[in-house]
């Protein structure tokens, strides 16, 4: 990683315009996913429609998940645009575009443009990336400040300016409200990681107290975090101790939740799927790792990575997108890789773009050949009904063979496009078919009958609720908070066919008024037991 000028870029207009175009391409066109989208959307428009903007709930309790910030910005969006799917992902969308932007200003001064074009184009490209920056969730907010956190950390490494380290601060104090202690925990790492590495403790001493000691940096994070967590305290006290730091951060680390599990090599596994189509560059990072740490900035981006990877294999609870916290430096080590790959790396990214093709779409293809190996009652009543995907099927081929005759083609034109050259445009062909055509067909295939039970719910007059399962978007497409109970005489219940089939005999008279693949609403006659 060469040195660069330390001037400030120029804004990159055509590249941002073309992420943009990316974030918000079908970005409404799938319904709402259950569980996380579902809850975070209903406890935005319960916040709206109670007017309480201090505190949220889901279904009308208290919900303690996660922090405060990210439904204020789904709020807002829905008051300015509706409720919709498109309004309550609009935020993600945004953060996802932001995060990409935020690379290549890091990187441009630092590893060039081209670098900086290639690791800005991966990052909105890859698997991961591509999927919560369309989830109504505060995970693509909670990244976006992460990053710009970290790269300021880095730029007060570098010059020792008080201005990023504040800004440092200030990133971490709005991940506070965005996520929670994690927020802190990566940046402050990513920047330990590199001191400690230096091995010289005078100088490591000397910047822990350059950290410390600045009154404004930590006014700045305790200014813009610590009056909500104030109000959470006051309002609810020890429930939300116990709710939200003990529940969702300290038991969430020390022990599995959910039954969302994992072997330590867990994420070994992971990181590479969500970095699709870009996984192969991975094996040239690994095996230029010794040069890139003897390197200043290639220290930092390693040790941010590694660590992230390393203390989430040792968390009880394990989920995808926590290892995409260290997803940002491996990507731009990538991006240094692409830069100087040759024909056999072209094939294998070209390889690695066809097999996220196939990811989305051959299970698509071959839903009949395996549904009945689907041991869950309800995915396979949901699966038996699906739809051939025939457009699906045709884009995907169409890209394919893109894919193949641009990893053959050779000319000048590829010495002008940055890094990865044609690979780029293969991922960026495969990125459309999967958000055009793969999840709005998965999407809909497994979403839709809530959706669609919720808007017949919402053209009647009966109370309702779910019975015997947790879908929270059907709530949102209702319009009204739906608890999770047992019905009483006169109301509409949201039950799994496969449930409804096993009440006993004599539990009492009811009538099915809706039923779609698997999914089933019964008005309710006498008593439940």
């Amino acid at each position: 990683m060469r040195g660069m000028s330390r001037q400030a870029p120029r804004f990159p207009w055509p590249l941002a315009l073309a992420l943009l175009a990316l974030v918000l391409f079908q970005l409404g066109a799938v319904p709402l996913f259950d569980v996380d989208e579902g809850a975070f959307s209903e406890a935005t428009r319960e916040m709206l429609a109670s007017g309480d903007w201090g505190h949220t709930t889901l279904n009308g309790e208290d919900r303690f998940d996660k922090p405060i910030l990210v439904y204020w910005l789904q709020a807002a969006s829905v008051a300015v645009l509706g409720l919709h799917e498109f309004a309550l992902r609009l935020p993600s969308a945004l953060c996802a575009w932001g995060w990409a932007l935020a690379v290549w200003a890091f990187a441009r001064p630092r590893l060039g443009e081209r670098v900086a074009t290639s690791a800005a184009l991966m990052m909105a490209t890859s698997l991961g990336v591509l999927a919560i920056g369309r989830a109504a969730t505060a995970d693509a907010l909670l990244n976006l400040l992460l990053v710009l956190a970290a790269f300021d950390a880095w730029r007060w490494l570098e010059s020792e300016q008080k201005a990023p380290l504040r800004r440092a601060f200030a990133w971490m104090g709005l991940g506070l409200l965005a996520k929670g202690p994690v927020a802190v925990l990566v940046p402050v790492a990513a920047a330990g990681v590199w001191l400690l590495a230096t091995f010289d403790w005078r100088y490591i001493v000397r910047r822990v107290r350059q950290a410390v000691s600045d009154w404004r940096a930590w006014a700045l994070l305790i200014g813009i975090a610590a009056p909500w967590y104030a109000y959470a305290l006051h309002r609810h006290g020890q429930a939300f101790v116990d709710g939200f730091f003990v529940r969702h951060n300290l038991s969430r680390y020390t022990g599995t939740m959910e039954q969302h599990g994992g072997g330590w090599a867990y994420y070994l596994v992971v990181m590479p799927l969500l970095l699709l189509p870009w996984a192969p560059l991975l094996a040239a990072v690994a095996r230029r790792a010794v040069e890139h740490w003897q390197r200043p900035l290639g220290r930092f981006l390693l040790g941010w990575g590694v660590f992230v990877i390393v203390f989430f294999s040792l968390s009880g609870t394990k989920l995808p997108h926590y290892v995409l916290y260290g997803a940002t430096p491996l990507v731009l080590l990538m991006a240094v890789e692409a830069e100087r790959m040759g024909a056999a790396m072209r094939w294998a990214l070209a390889i690695a773009c066809l097999a996220l093709l196939a990811l989305v779409a051959l299970p698509a293809l071959t839903v009949p050949m395996w549904v009945d190996q689907v041991r869950h009652p309800m995915y396979r009543a949901l699966l038996a009904g699906a739809e051939p995907p025939v457009v699906l099927a045709v884009a995907a081929v169409v890209v394919a063979v893109a894919v193949a005759v641009l990893a053959r083609a050779t000319g000048p034109w590829r010495e002008r496009l940055p890094g990865a050259g044609s690979a780029l445009l293969s991922g960026g062909m495969v990125a459309l078919v999967v958000l055009g055509f793969g999840l709005p067909w998965w999407g809909t295939l497994l979403q839709g009958p809530v959706r669609d039970a919720a808007v017949f719910a919402r053209s009647r007059t009966e109370p309702a609720v779910q019975w015997q399962l947790h879908q929270p978007s059907f709530a949102v497409y209702r319009g009204q908070p739906t608890p999770r109970r047992a019905p009483l005489p006169g109301e509409l219940a949201l039950i799994r066919v496969d449930h409804l089939k096993k009440l006993p005999a004599d539990a009492g008279p009811w009538e099915t008024v809706f039923e779609q693949r698997g999914i089933a609403l019964v008005l309710w006659h006498a008593p439940a037991k």
